[in-house]
């Protein structure tokens, strides 16, 4: 599995962890506690947008040169279908379009028991590193 450098980033803040990588497949798990709450003491939906982003993007390391390219985020959105306080919740992405500058992403994140509650679409953006930025990475 490839191994990405979380540290210092908003993937270490929250846990996320990626434990299925394939071309096929992305899944991320990550625990809901005080910090990804919003005022209400309810799983903020901006952090569920962070999972999901974090599974397409991640995904879209698998189709792309990482040596000469990056998969950025372009757009993504959200309908959350319920509310969760706490657990661990998990997010599973399936690429739906996997083009030479774009990768499209569905996303379903559930809760402990299987709940399906958010439903995301994630566009990908794959750009060229310019060549001195090739080199350093």
């Amino acid at each position: 599995m490839h191994k990405f450098d979380w540290s210092n980033t908003i993937m270490e803040k929250l846990g996320i962890e990626i434990i299925e990588f394939t071309r096929e497949r992305v899944t991320a798990t990550m625990p809901v506690a005080p910090g990804t709450y919003q005022p209400f003491g309810l799983l903020h939906g901006g952090v569920s947008l962070v999972l999901a982003e974090t599974v397409a993007s991640s995904g879209s390391y698998l189709y792309i040169d990482p040596n000469t390219q990056r998969a950025v985020g372009l757009e993504i959105n959200g309908n959350h279908l319920k509310s969760v306080s706490s657990g661990m919740v998990k997010a599973v992405g399936i690429p739906v379009h996997t083009g030479k500058r774009t990768l499209i992403w569905d996303v379903k994140i559930y809760d402990e028991e299987e709940n399906l509650f958010c439903v995301s679409r994630c566009t990908v953006a794959v750009v060229d590193l310019n060549p001195r930025e090739a080199r350093d990475s």
